[in-house]
């Protein structure tokens, strides 16, 4: 099987259902951004964190698939049982950022990107979910969109945020704090 099929040449692509749309469409873009995302989580995956942040990350990994999958069905004509977000999923992601919380100092300053590259990649990864999770909340203004996926996103967010200050706290690095000039 060859990786290109020669489909998406005039600017169209496939949604799961067969629908065709251009490849600026909306839907495109979310999943596409969801798909930039998880490449990101990635980068996170390969620095030196550990095993157990890693096993989680590979966690998000999978549902961002999950929800990339949710993303590129076409609500109306998809007949295929694709796989879905659970509730349990969220509350993984809550119950994770409870547990670092408790091992951090409070946080008073809004935290300025940077420190190493993992820490960086957490900010990188928090940006580009946010950008996701703003265009799930505009396509379910258009379209069929799980609730479970913009609040999924909304987590993840947080959690990637949080990921960096707990990499910062393992490996003694001190967060840089934004202290503004007045």
């Amino acid at each position: 099987m060859k990786i290109y099929t020669k489909t998406g040449d005039k600017g169209l692509t496939s949604l799961i259902g067969g629908t065709r749309v251009p490849k600026y469409h909306l839907r495109i873009e979310s999943y596409g951004t969801v798909d930039e995302l998880n490449s990101y989580v990635g980068m996170i995956r390969d620095q030196d964190i550990t095993e157990h942040d890693k096993g989680l990350l590979k966690e998000v990994q999978d549902r961002l698939f999950t929800i990339g999958s949710s993303l590129a069905s076409d609500p109306e004509r998809s007949k295929m049982i694709i796989p879905d977000l659970h509730e349990a999923d969220i509350e993984l992601l809550e119950k994770e950022m409870d547990a670092i919380n408790e091992q951090l100092p409070e946080l008073r300053h809004f935290i300025l990107p940077g420190g190493n590259n993992a820490i960086s990649f957490c900010h990188i990864a928090r940006c580009v979910c946010r950008r996701a999770e703003r265009l799930a909340v505009h396509l379910a203004t258009e379209s069929n969109v799980d609730e479970k996926v913009i609040v999924y996103l909304n987590r993840l967010s947080d959690y990637l945020f949080t990921l960096g200050r707990k990499i910062a706290n393992d490996q003694k690095i001190a967060e840089n704090q934004w202290i503004p000039r007045v």
